[in-house]
């Protein structure tokens, strides 16, 4: 009798959850096309404001990215997007810091960029794989909340998507995709091994969201074990994220507090007021000490490129003031395909759409070769401060995020050095007639140097300020009494030399 009882009531459940699920899907259906309608609209708006969109996938191994990133793309203009994938690294981005290969790839404005697996890997995958230390996992986050909020404080919506499944439906994901010689070589070893240490691997997501989880850039988590519901649940969290940027973007400039106003002299003496440039050497001694450093530097170039020592040198200063002269007589015995030097201007139409430093990024070198950079990203405090090219809280914000870009540097093992190249008022102005009577050189001299030299004085104090803010002892201000040409190009090379000698000799002594 309850045999038979039984019979009718589990047919009966069968067939409502079949009208059920049939009516869901159907709700489901309406709704994704609703959003994806939404969706494109949004884009088009974002485009025409300006404002870029960067979505990141992260999350458990077969929870779905790539389905859901396919999903979410057919709502998208395709010549608006760009999809890449962070889960791979080549030997290009292994010679580079890990934040290299993302912050070279984000979107300029009025895009969209996608990542499979971002910057987090760091902190999820290589850490569960031991490639990641406890110690470099802690800097990694750091490294990570500040390079998010350098992206949102530009105005680029960040969303972060976390795609979630238990170890059970992992583990059944796993065997179907390994059922199909078509989809097997999705499933690796490292795969089957995260899923057997589910649990010790969830705790290590659970401090990553708990760590990174900001107002600026929130997570969203995704219950991926229903992929429809999981699909219009992703197109409607990005569809809210572009409507809100929108909204704010309409209010105008949002108000932000700025610290407490210095008092107007602070920065009127500093480092670079207070440079003697009377320090000189005779054209023999000049010759004798350039000769020795120049014969040392080409030596240690090799040394370098053997040991994998990337250096970033940055090269600032006044109009006129020899920064050509002394990265020439610096890069003049070095191997020229160990080397770059990255002359910066005003940015063009391509950079002027990024976010200030991508332009830099894109050429900091790769394990043991050098980039110069002739003018650099200093020109945020400097010029863009002092000709309006960007807000007070723009150039405000620069200095943390400039110290914490040049700290991911030498945290992954660079030699940073920056170099500001001194001289007075009056040896500019000989040098600008100088200049100007010479046919050879009159194309270094502008009416816009002769107009810079009405701000001496602002400028002076911009870059007072600047050294103070940003001389590290990772990554220095070094400011060269420049005066005499002879005693400034010296002095350049014996500080390269004396910091890659003692990078060497640290590397060495950890091998």
């Amino acid at each position: 009798m309850s045999e038979k009882k039984s019979g009718p009531k589990l047919t009966s459940m069968k067939l409502e959850n079949a009208d059920s699920k049939a009516k869901l899907k159907e709700k489901r259906k309406a709704e994704a096309e609703k959003q994806s309608a939404r969706l494109g609209l949004l884009q088009r708006k974002c485009k025409e404001a300006g404002i870029p969109v960067l979505i990141t996938f992260d999350g458990y191994d077969a929870a779905g990215k790539g389905l859901q990133i396919n999903r979410l793309i057919q709502a998208l203009d395709p010549r608006g997007f760009d999809v890449y994938t962070g889960d791979k690294q080549g030997e290009e981005e292994l010679m580079h810091p890990f934040l290299w290969q993302f912050a070279i790839k984000t979107p300029a404005n009025g895009r969209i960029v996608i990542f499979d697996t971002s910057w987090y890997r760091k902190v999820q995958l290589d850490r569960f794989d031991g490639k990641t230390s406890d110690k470099e996992a802690e800097r990694a986050f750091y490294d990570i909340l500040a390079f998010e909020k350098q992206l949102t404080d530009s105005g680029m919506v960040l969303i972060k998507m976390f795609l979630d499944i238990s170890e059970k439906e992992q583990k059944k994901r796993f065997e179907k995709l390994e059922k199909s010689s078509g989809t097997s070589w999705r499933v690796s070893k490292a795969d089957w091994k995260r899923n057997e240490h589910y649990d010790k691997y969830r705790k290590m997501n659970q401090e990553m969201i708990y760590k990174t989880n900001t107002q600026n850039a929130p997570w969203i988590i995704v219950d991926s074990t229903d992929k429809s519901a999981a699909g219009l649940a992703i197109m409607t969290a990005v569809a809210d994220a572009m409507e809100r940027a929108l909204t704010l973007k309409a209010a105008g400039p949002r108000k932000e507090i700025l610290e407490d106003a210095e008092p107007a002299d602070r920065y009127k003496e500093g480092p670079v007021t207070r440079s003697d440039l009377t320090k000189s050497y005779d054209r023999d001694e000049y010759r004798k000490r350039l000769d020795a450093l120049q014969k040392r530097l080409e030596y240690l170039h090799s040394q370098l490129y053997k040991l994998r020592i990337p250096v970033v040198l940055g090269f600032e200063g006044w109009d006129a003031a020899g920064k050509g002269g002394a990265i020439r007589r610096l890069t003049s015995h070095l191997d020229p395909r160990g080397y770059k030097v990255c002359p910066t201007a005003s940015p063009n139409d391509v950079e002027r759409v990024h976010h200030y430093m991508w332009r830099f990024w894109n050429n900091f070198p790769k394990d043991g070769h050098i980039a110069i950079f002739d003018r650099t990203w200093y020109g945020r405090v400097m010029v863009e401060r002092l000709e309006g090219f960007c807000s007070e809280a723009d150039w405000r914000r620069a200095y943390q995020e400039i110290n914490d870009v040049e700290k991911h540097l030498t945290d992954s093992g660079a030699v940073v050095i920056k170099f500001w190249i001194n001289i007075d008022k009056d040896e500019q102005e000989r040098r600008f007639k100088d200049r100007m009577q010479n046919p050879d050189k009159q194309w270094k001299i502008t009416d816009e140097d002769w107009r810079n030299r009405e701000k001496w004085d602002l400028y002076e104090v911009a870059v007072n300020e600047m050294i103070e803010k940003t001389s590290t002892k990772h990554a220095p201000w070094v400011v060269v009494e420049g005066n005499s040409k002879y005693y400034a190009r010296v002095k350049v090379l014996q500080t390269v030399v004396d910091a890659i000698e003692k990078k060497i000799a640290e590397v060495e002594k950890e091998q």
